[in-house]
């Protein structure tokens, strides 16, 4: 096994600023020439902040802030982090389950295309939020102050087109969104590269999946205990899956087994799903389908829980953080392990 590390990064300021100290943090770190191998050297600037104006103009800020942290120049910050004209990415896994109480998601891929940090972000221009960065501006997955939480899923590059990343999109819902029915409004309306599930859950209670694709977009589900992994369920979304869905369905229908009319907890869901033992946890790291983080968020008591793999569980209090409480650690440790434990994605 070998040590898996993800950095906790803590900012409270004007997006300006909060871009251009995430900017001097990742200075000299290997994230920068990472992304470089995987995005375009070039995105069309113009629609980028076309796109961002109408939704989300702090993140124009932010990224502004990032170039010059970083000492870029504002076009290759924004295609490198921006998320938006990106290339097509190998299929990534994602199991969530929501409650009445809460929320529930294991991230599943590779660490070789993992950003490794934990971002709890305060502004007076959105709301602040906890989650887990992707190509530094987006999020896997995280929850806001208002108790909303989201997580992406990939389901296809089918109709790939220029557009939004879904995990820019993750990230604009828990800047400018307060509960699902708000999220689902901005999903529908923003323009996504290909296709994505999108689960949420709010403070509520109410919780439901938002299957996006460059063409179409649907909302489904509103049970008190629902599941989302990586295929569509609507007819109308169907015929957008991808060929060799069968672990992702063989997901579904264990989470099934967790669906109305049983009583589970949100802290029984997470240690469900962070346990090596158990089905919802994958070693394929090689065939990017391992397991590299598990979130939860309970809103009865603002909650959050979140571990790398195979790590020790930070279980704080959101709105204490919100308030103004900073947290003590500065990092998660988990250990992976790389083998095939044929389960597919």
């Amino acid at each position: 096994m070998a040590d898996f590390k993800v950095e906790i990064v803590q900012l409270r300021s004007d997006p300006f600023h909060i871009g251009f100290e995430l900017g001097r943090f990742l200075k000299g770190k290997s994230t920068q020439n990472h992304w470089m191998n995987l995005t375009k050297q070039q995105i069309n600037l113009e629609n980028m902040r076309s796109v961002f104006l109408a939704y989300s103009p702090h993140l124009l800020d932010e990224l502004h802030g990032l170039a010059e942290g970083i000492e870029l120049t504002f076009e290759s910050a924004a295609s490198l982090f921006s998320g938006y004209g990106v290339p097509r990415f190998e299929a990534m896994g994602c199991s969530a389950f929501m409650t009445r109480d809460g929320y529930i998601r294991n991230y599943d891929f590779s660490p070789e295309y993992y950003d490794g940090i934990f971002s709890l972000v305060q502004s007076r221009d959105h709301y602040a939020s906890a989650g887990y960065n992707l190509q530094i501006l987006g999020r896997h997955d995280g929850v806001n102050e208002k108790g909303l939480a989201i997580g992406l899923h990939f389901v296809n590059n089918e109709g790939h087109r220029e557009g939004v990343s879904a995990w820019t999109v993750v990230r604009m819902v828990l800047d400018m969104c307060a509960n699902v029915d708000e999220a689902a409004q901005l999903i529908k309306e923003l323009p996504h590269a290909c296709c994505y599930n999108f689960s949420l859950a709010d403070a509520s209670g109410k919780n439901l999946v938002v299957e996006a694709g460059p063409a179409k977009t649907v909302v489904r589900g509103r049970e008190v205990n629902s599941s989302c992994v990586n295929h569509f369920n609507t007819e109308e979304m169907k015929r957008m899956n991808r060929d060799g869905i069968e672990g992702s369905i063989k997901r579904e229908k264990f989470l099934s087994h967790y669906g109305d009319g049983k009583t589970v907890t949100t802290e029984e869901m997470f240690n469900l799903f962070r346990d090596p033992e158990s089905p919802m946890f994958f070693t394929d790291y090689e065939q990017f389908f391992g397991t590299l983080h598990t979130i939860a968020y309970s809103r009865k008591d603002a909650r959050l829980m979140t571990a790398a793999a195979r790590g020790k569980v930070l279980d704080i209090n959101f709105q204490d953080w919100v308030n103004g409480e900073n947290l003590n650690e500065v990092e998660l440790v988990g250990e992976i392990t790389s083998k095939d434990d044929g389960r597919n994605a």
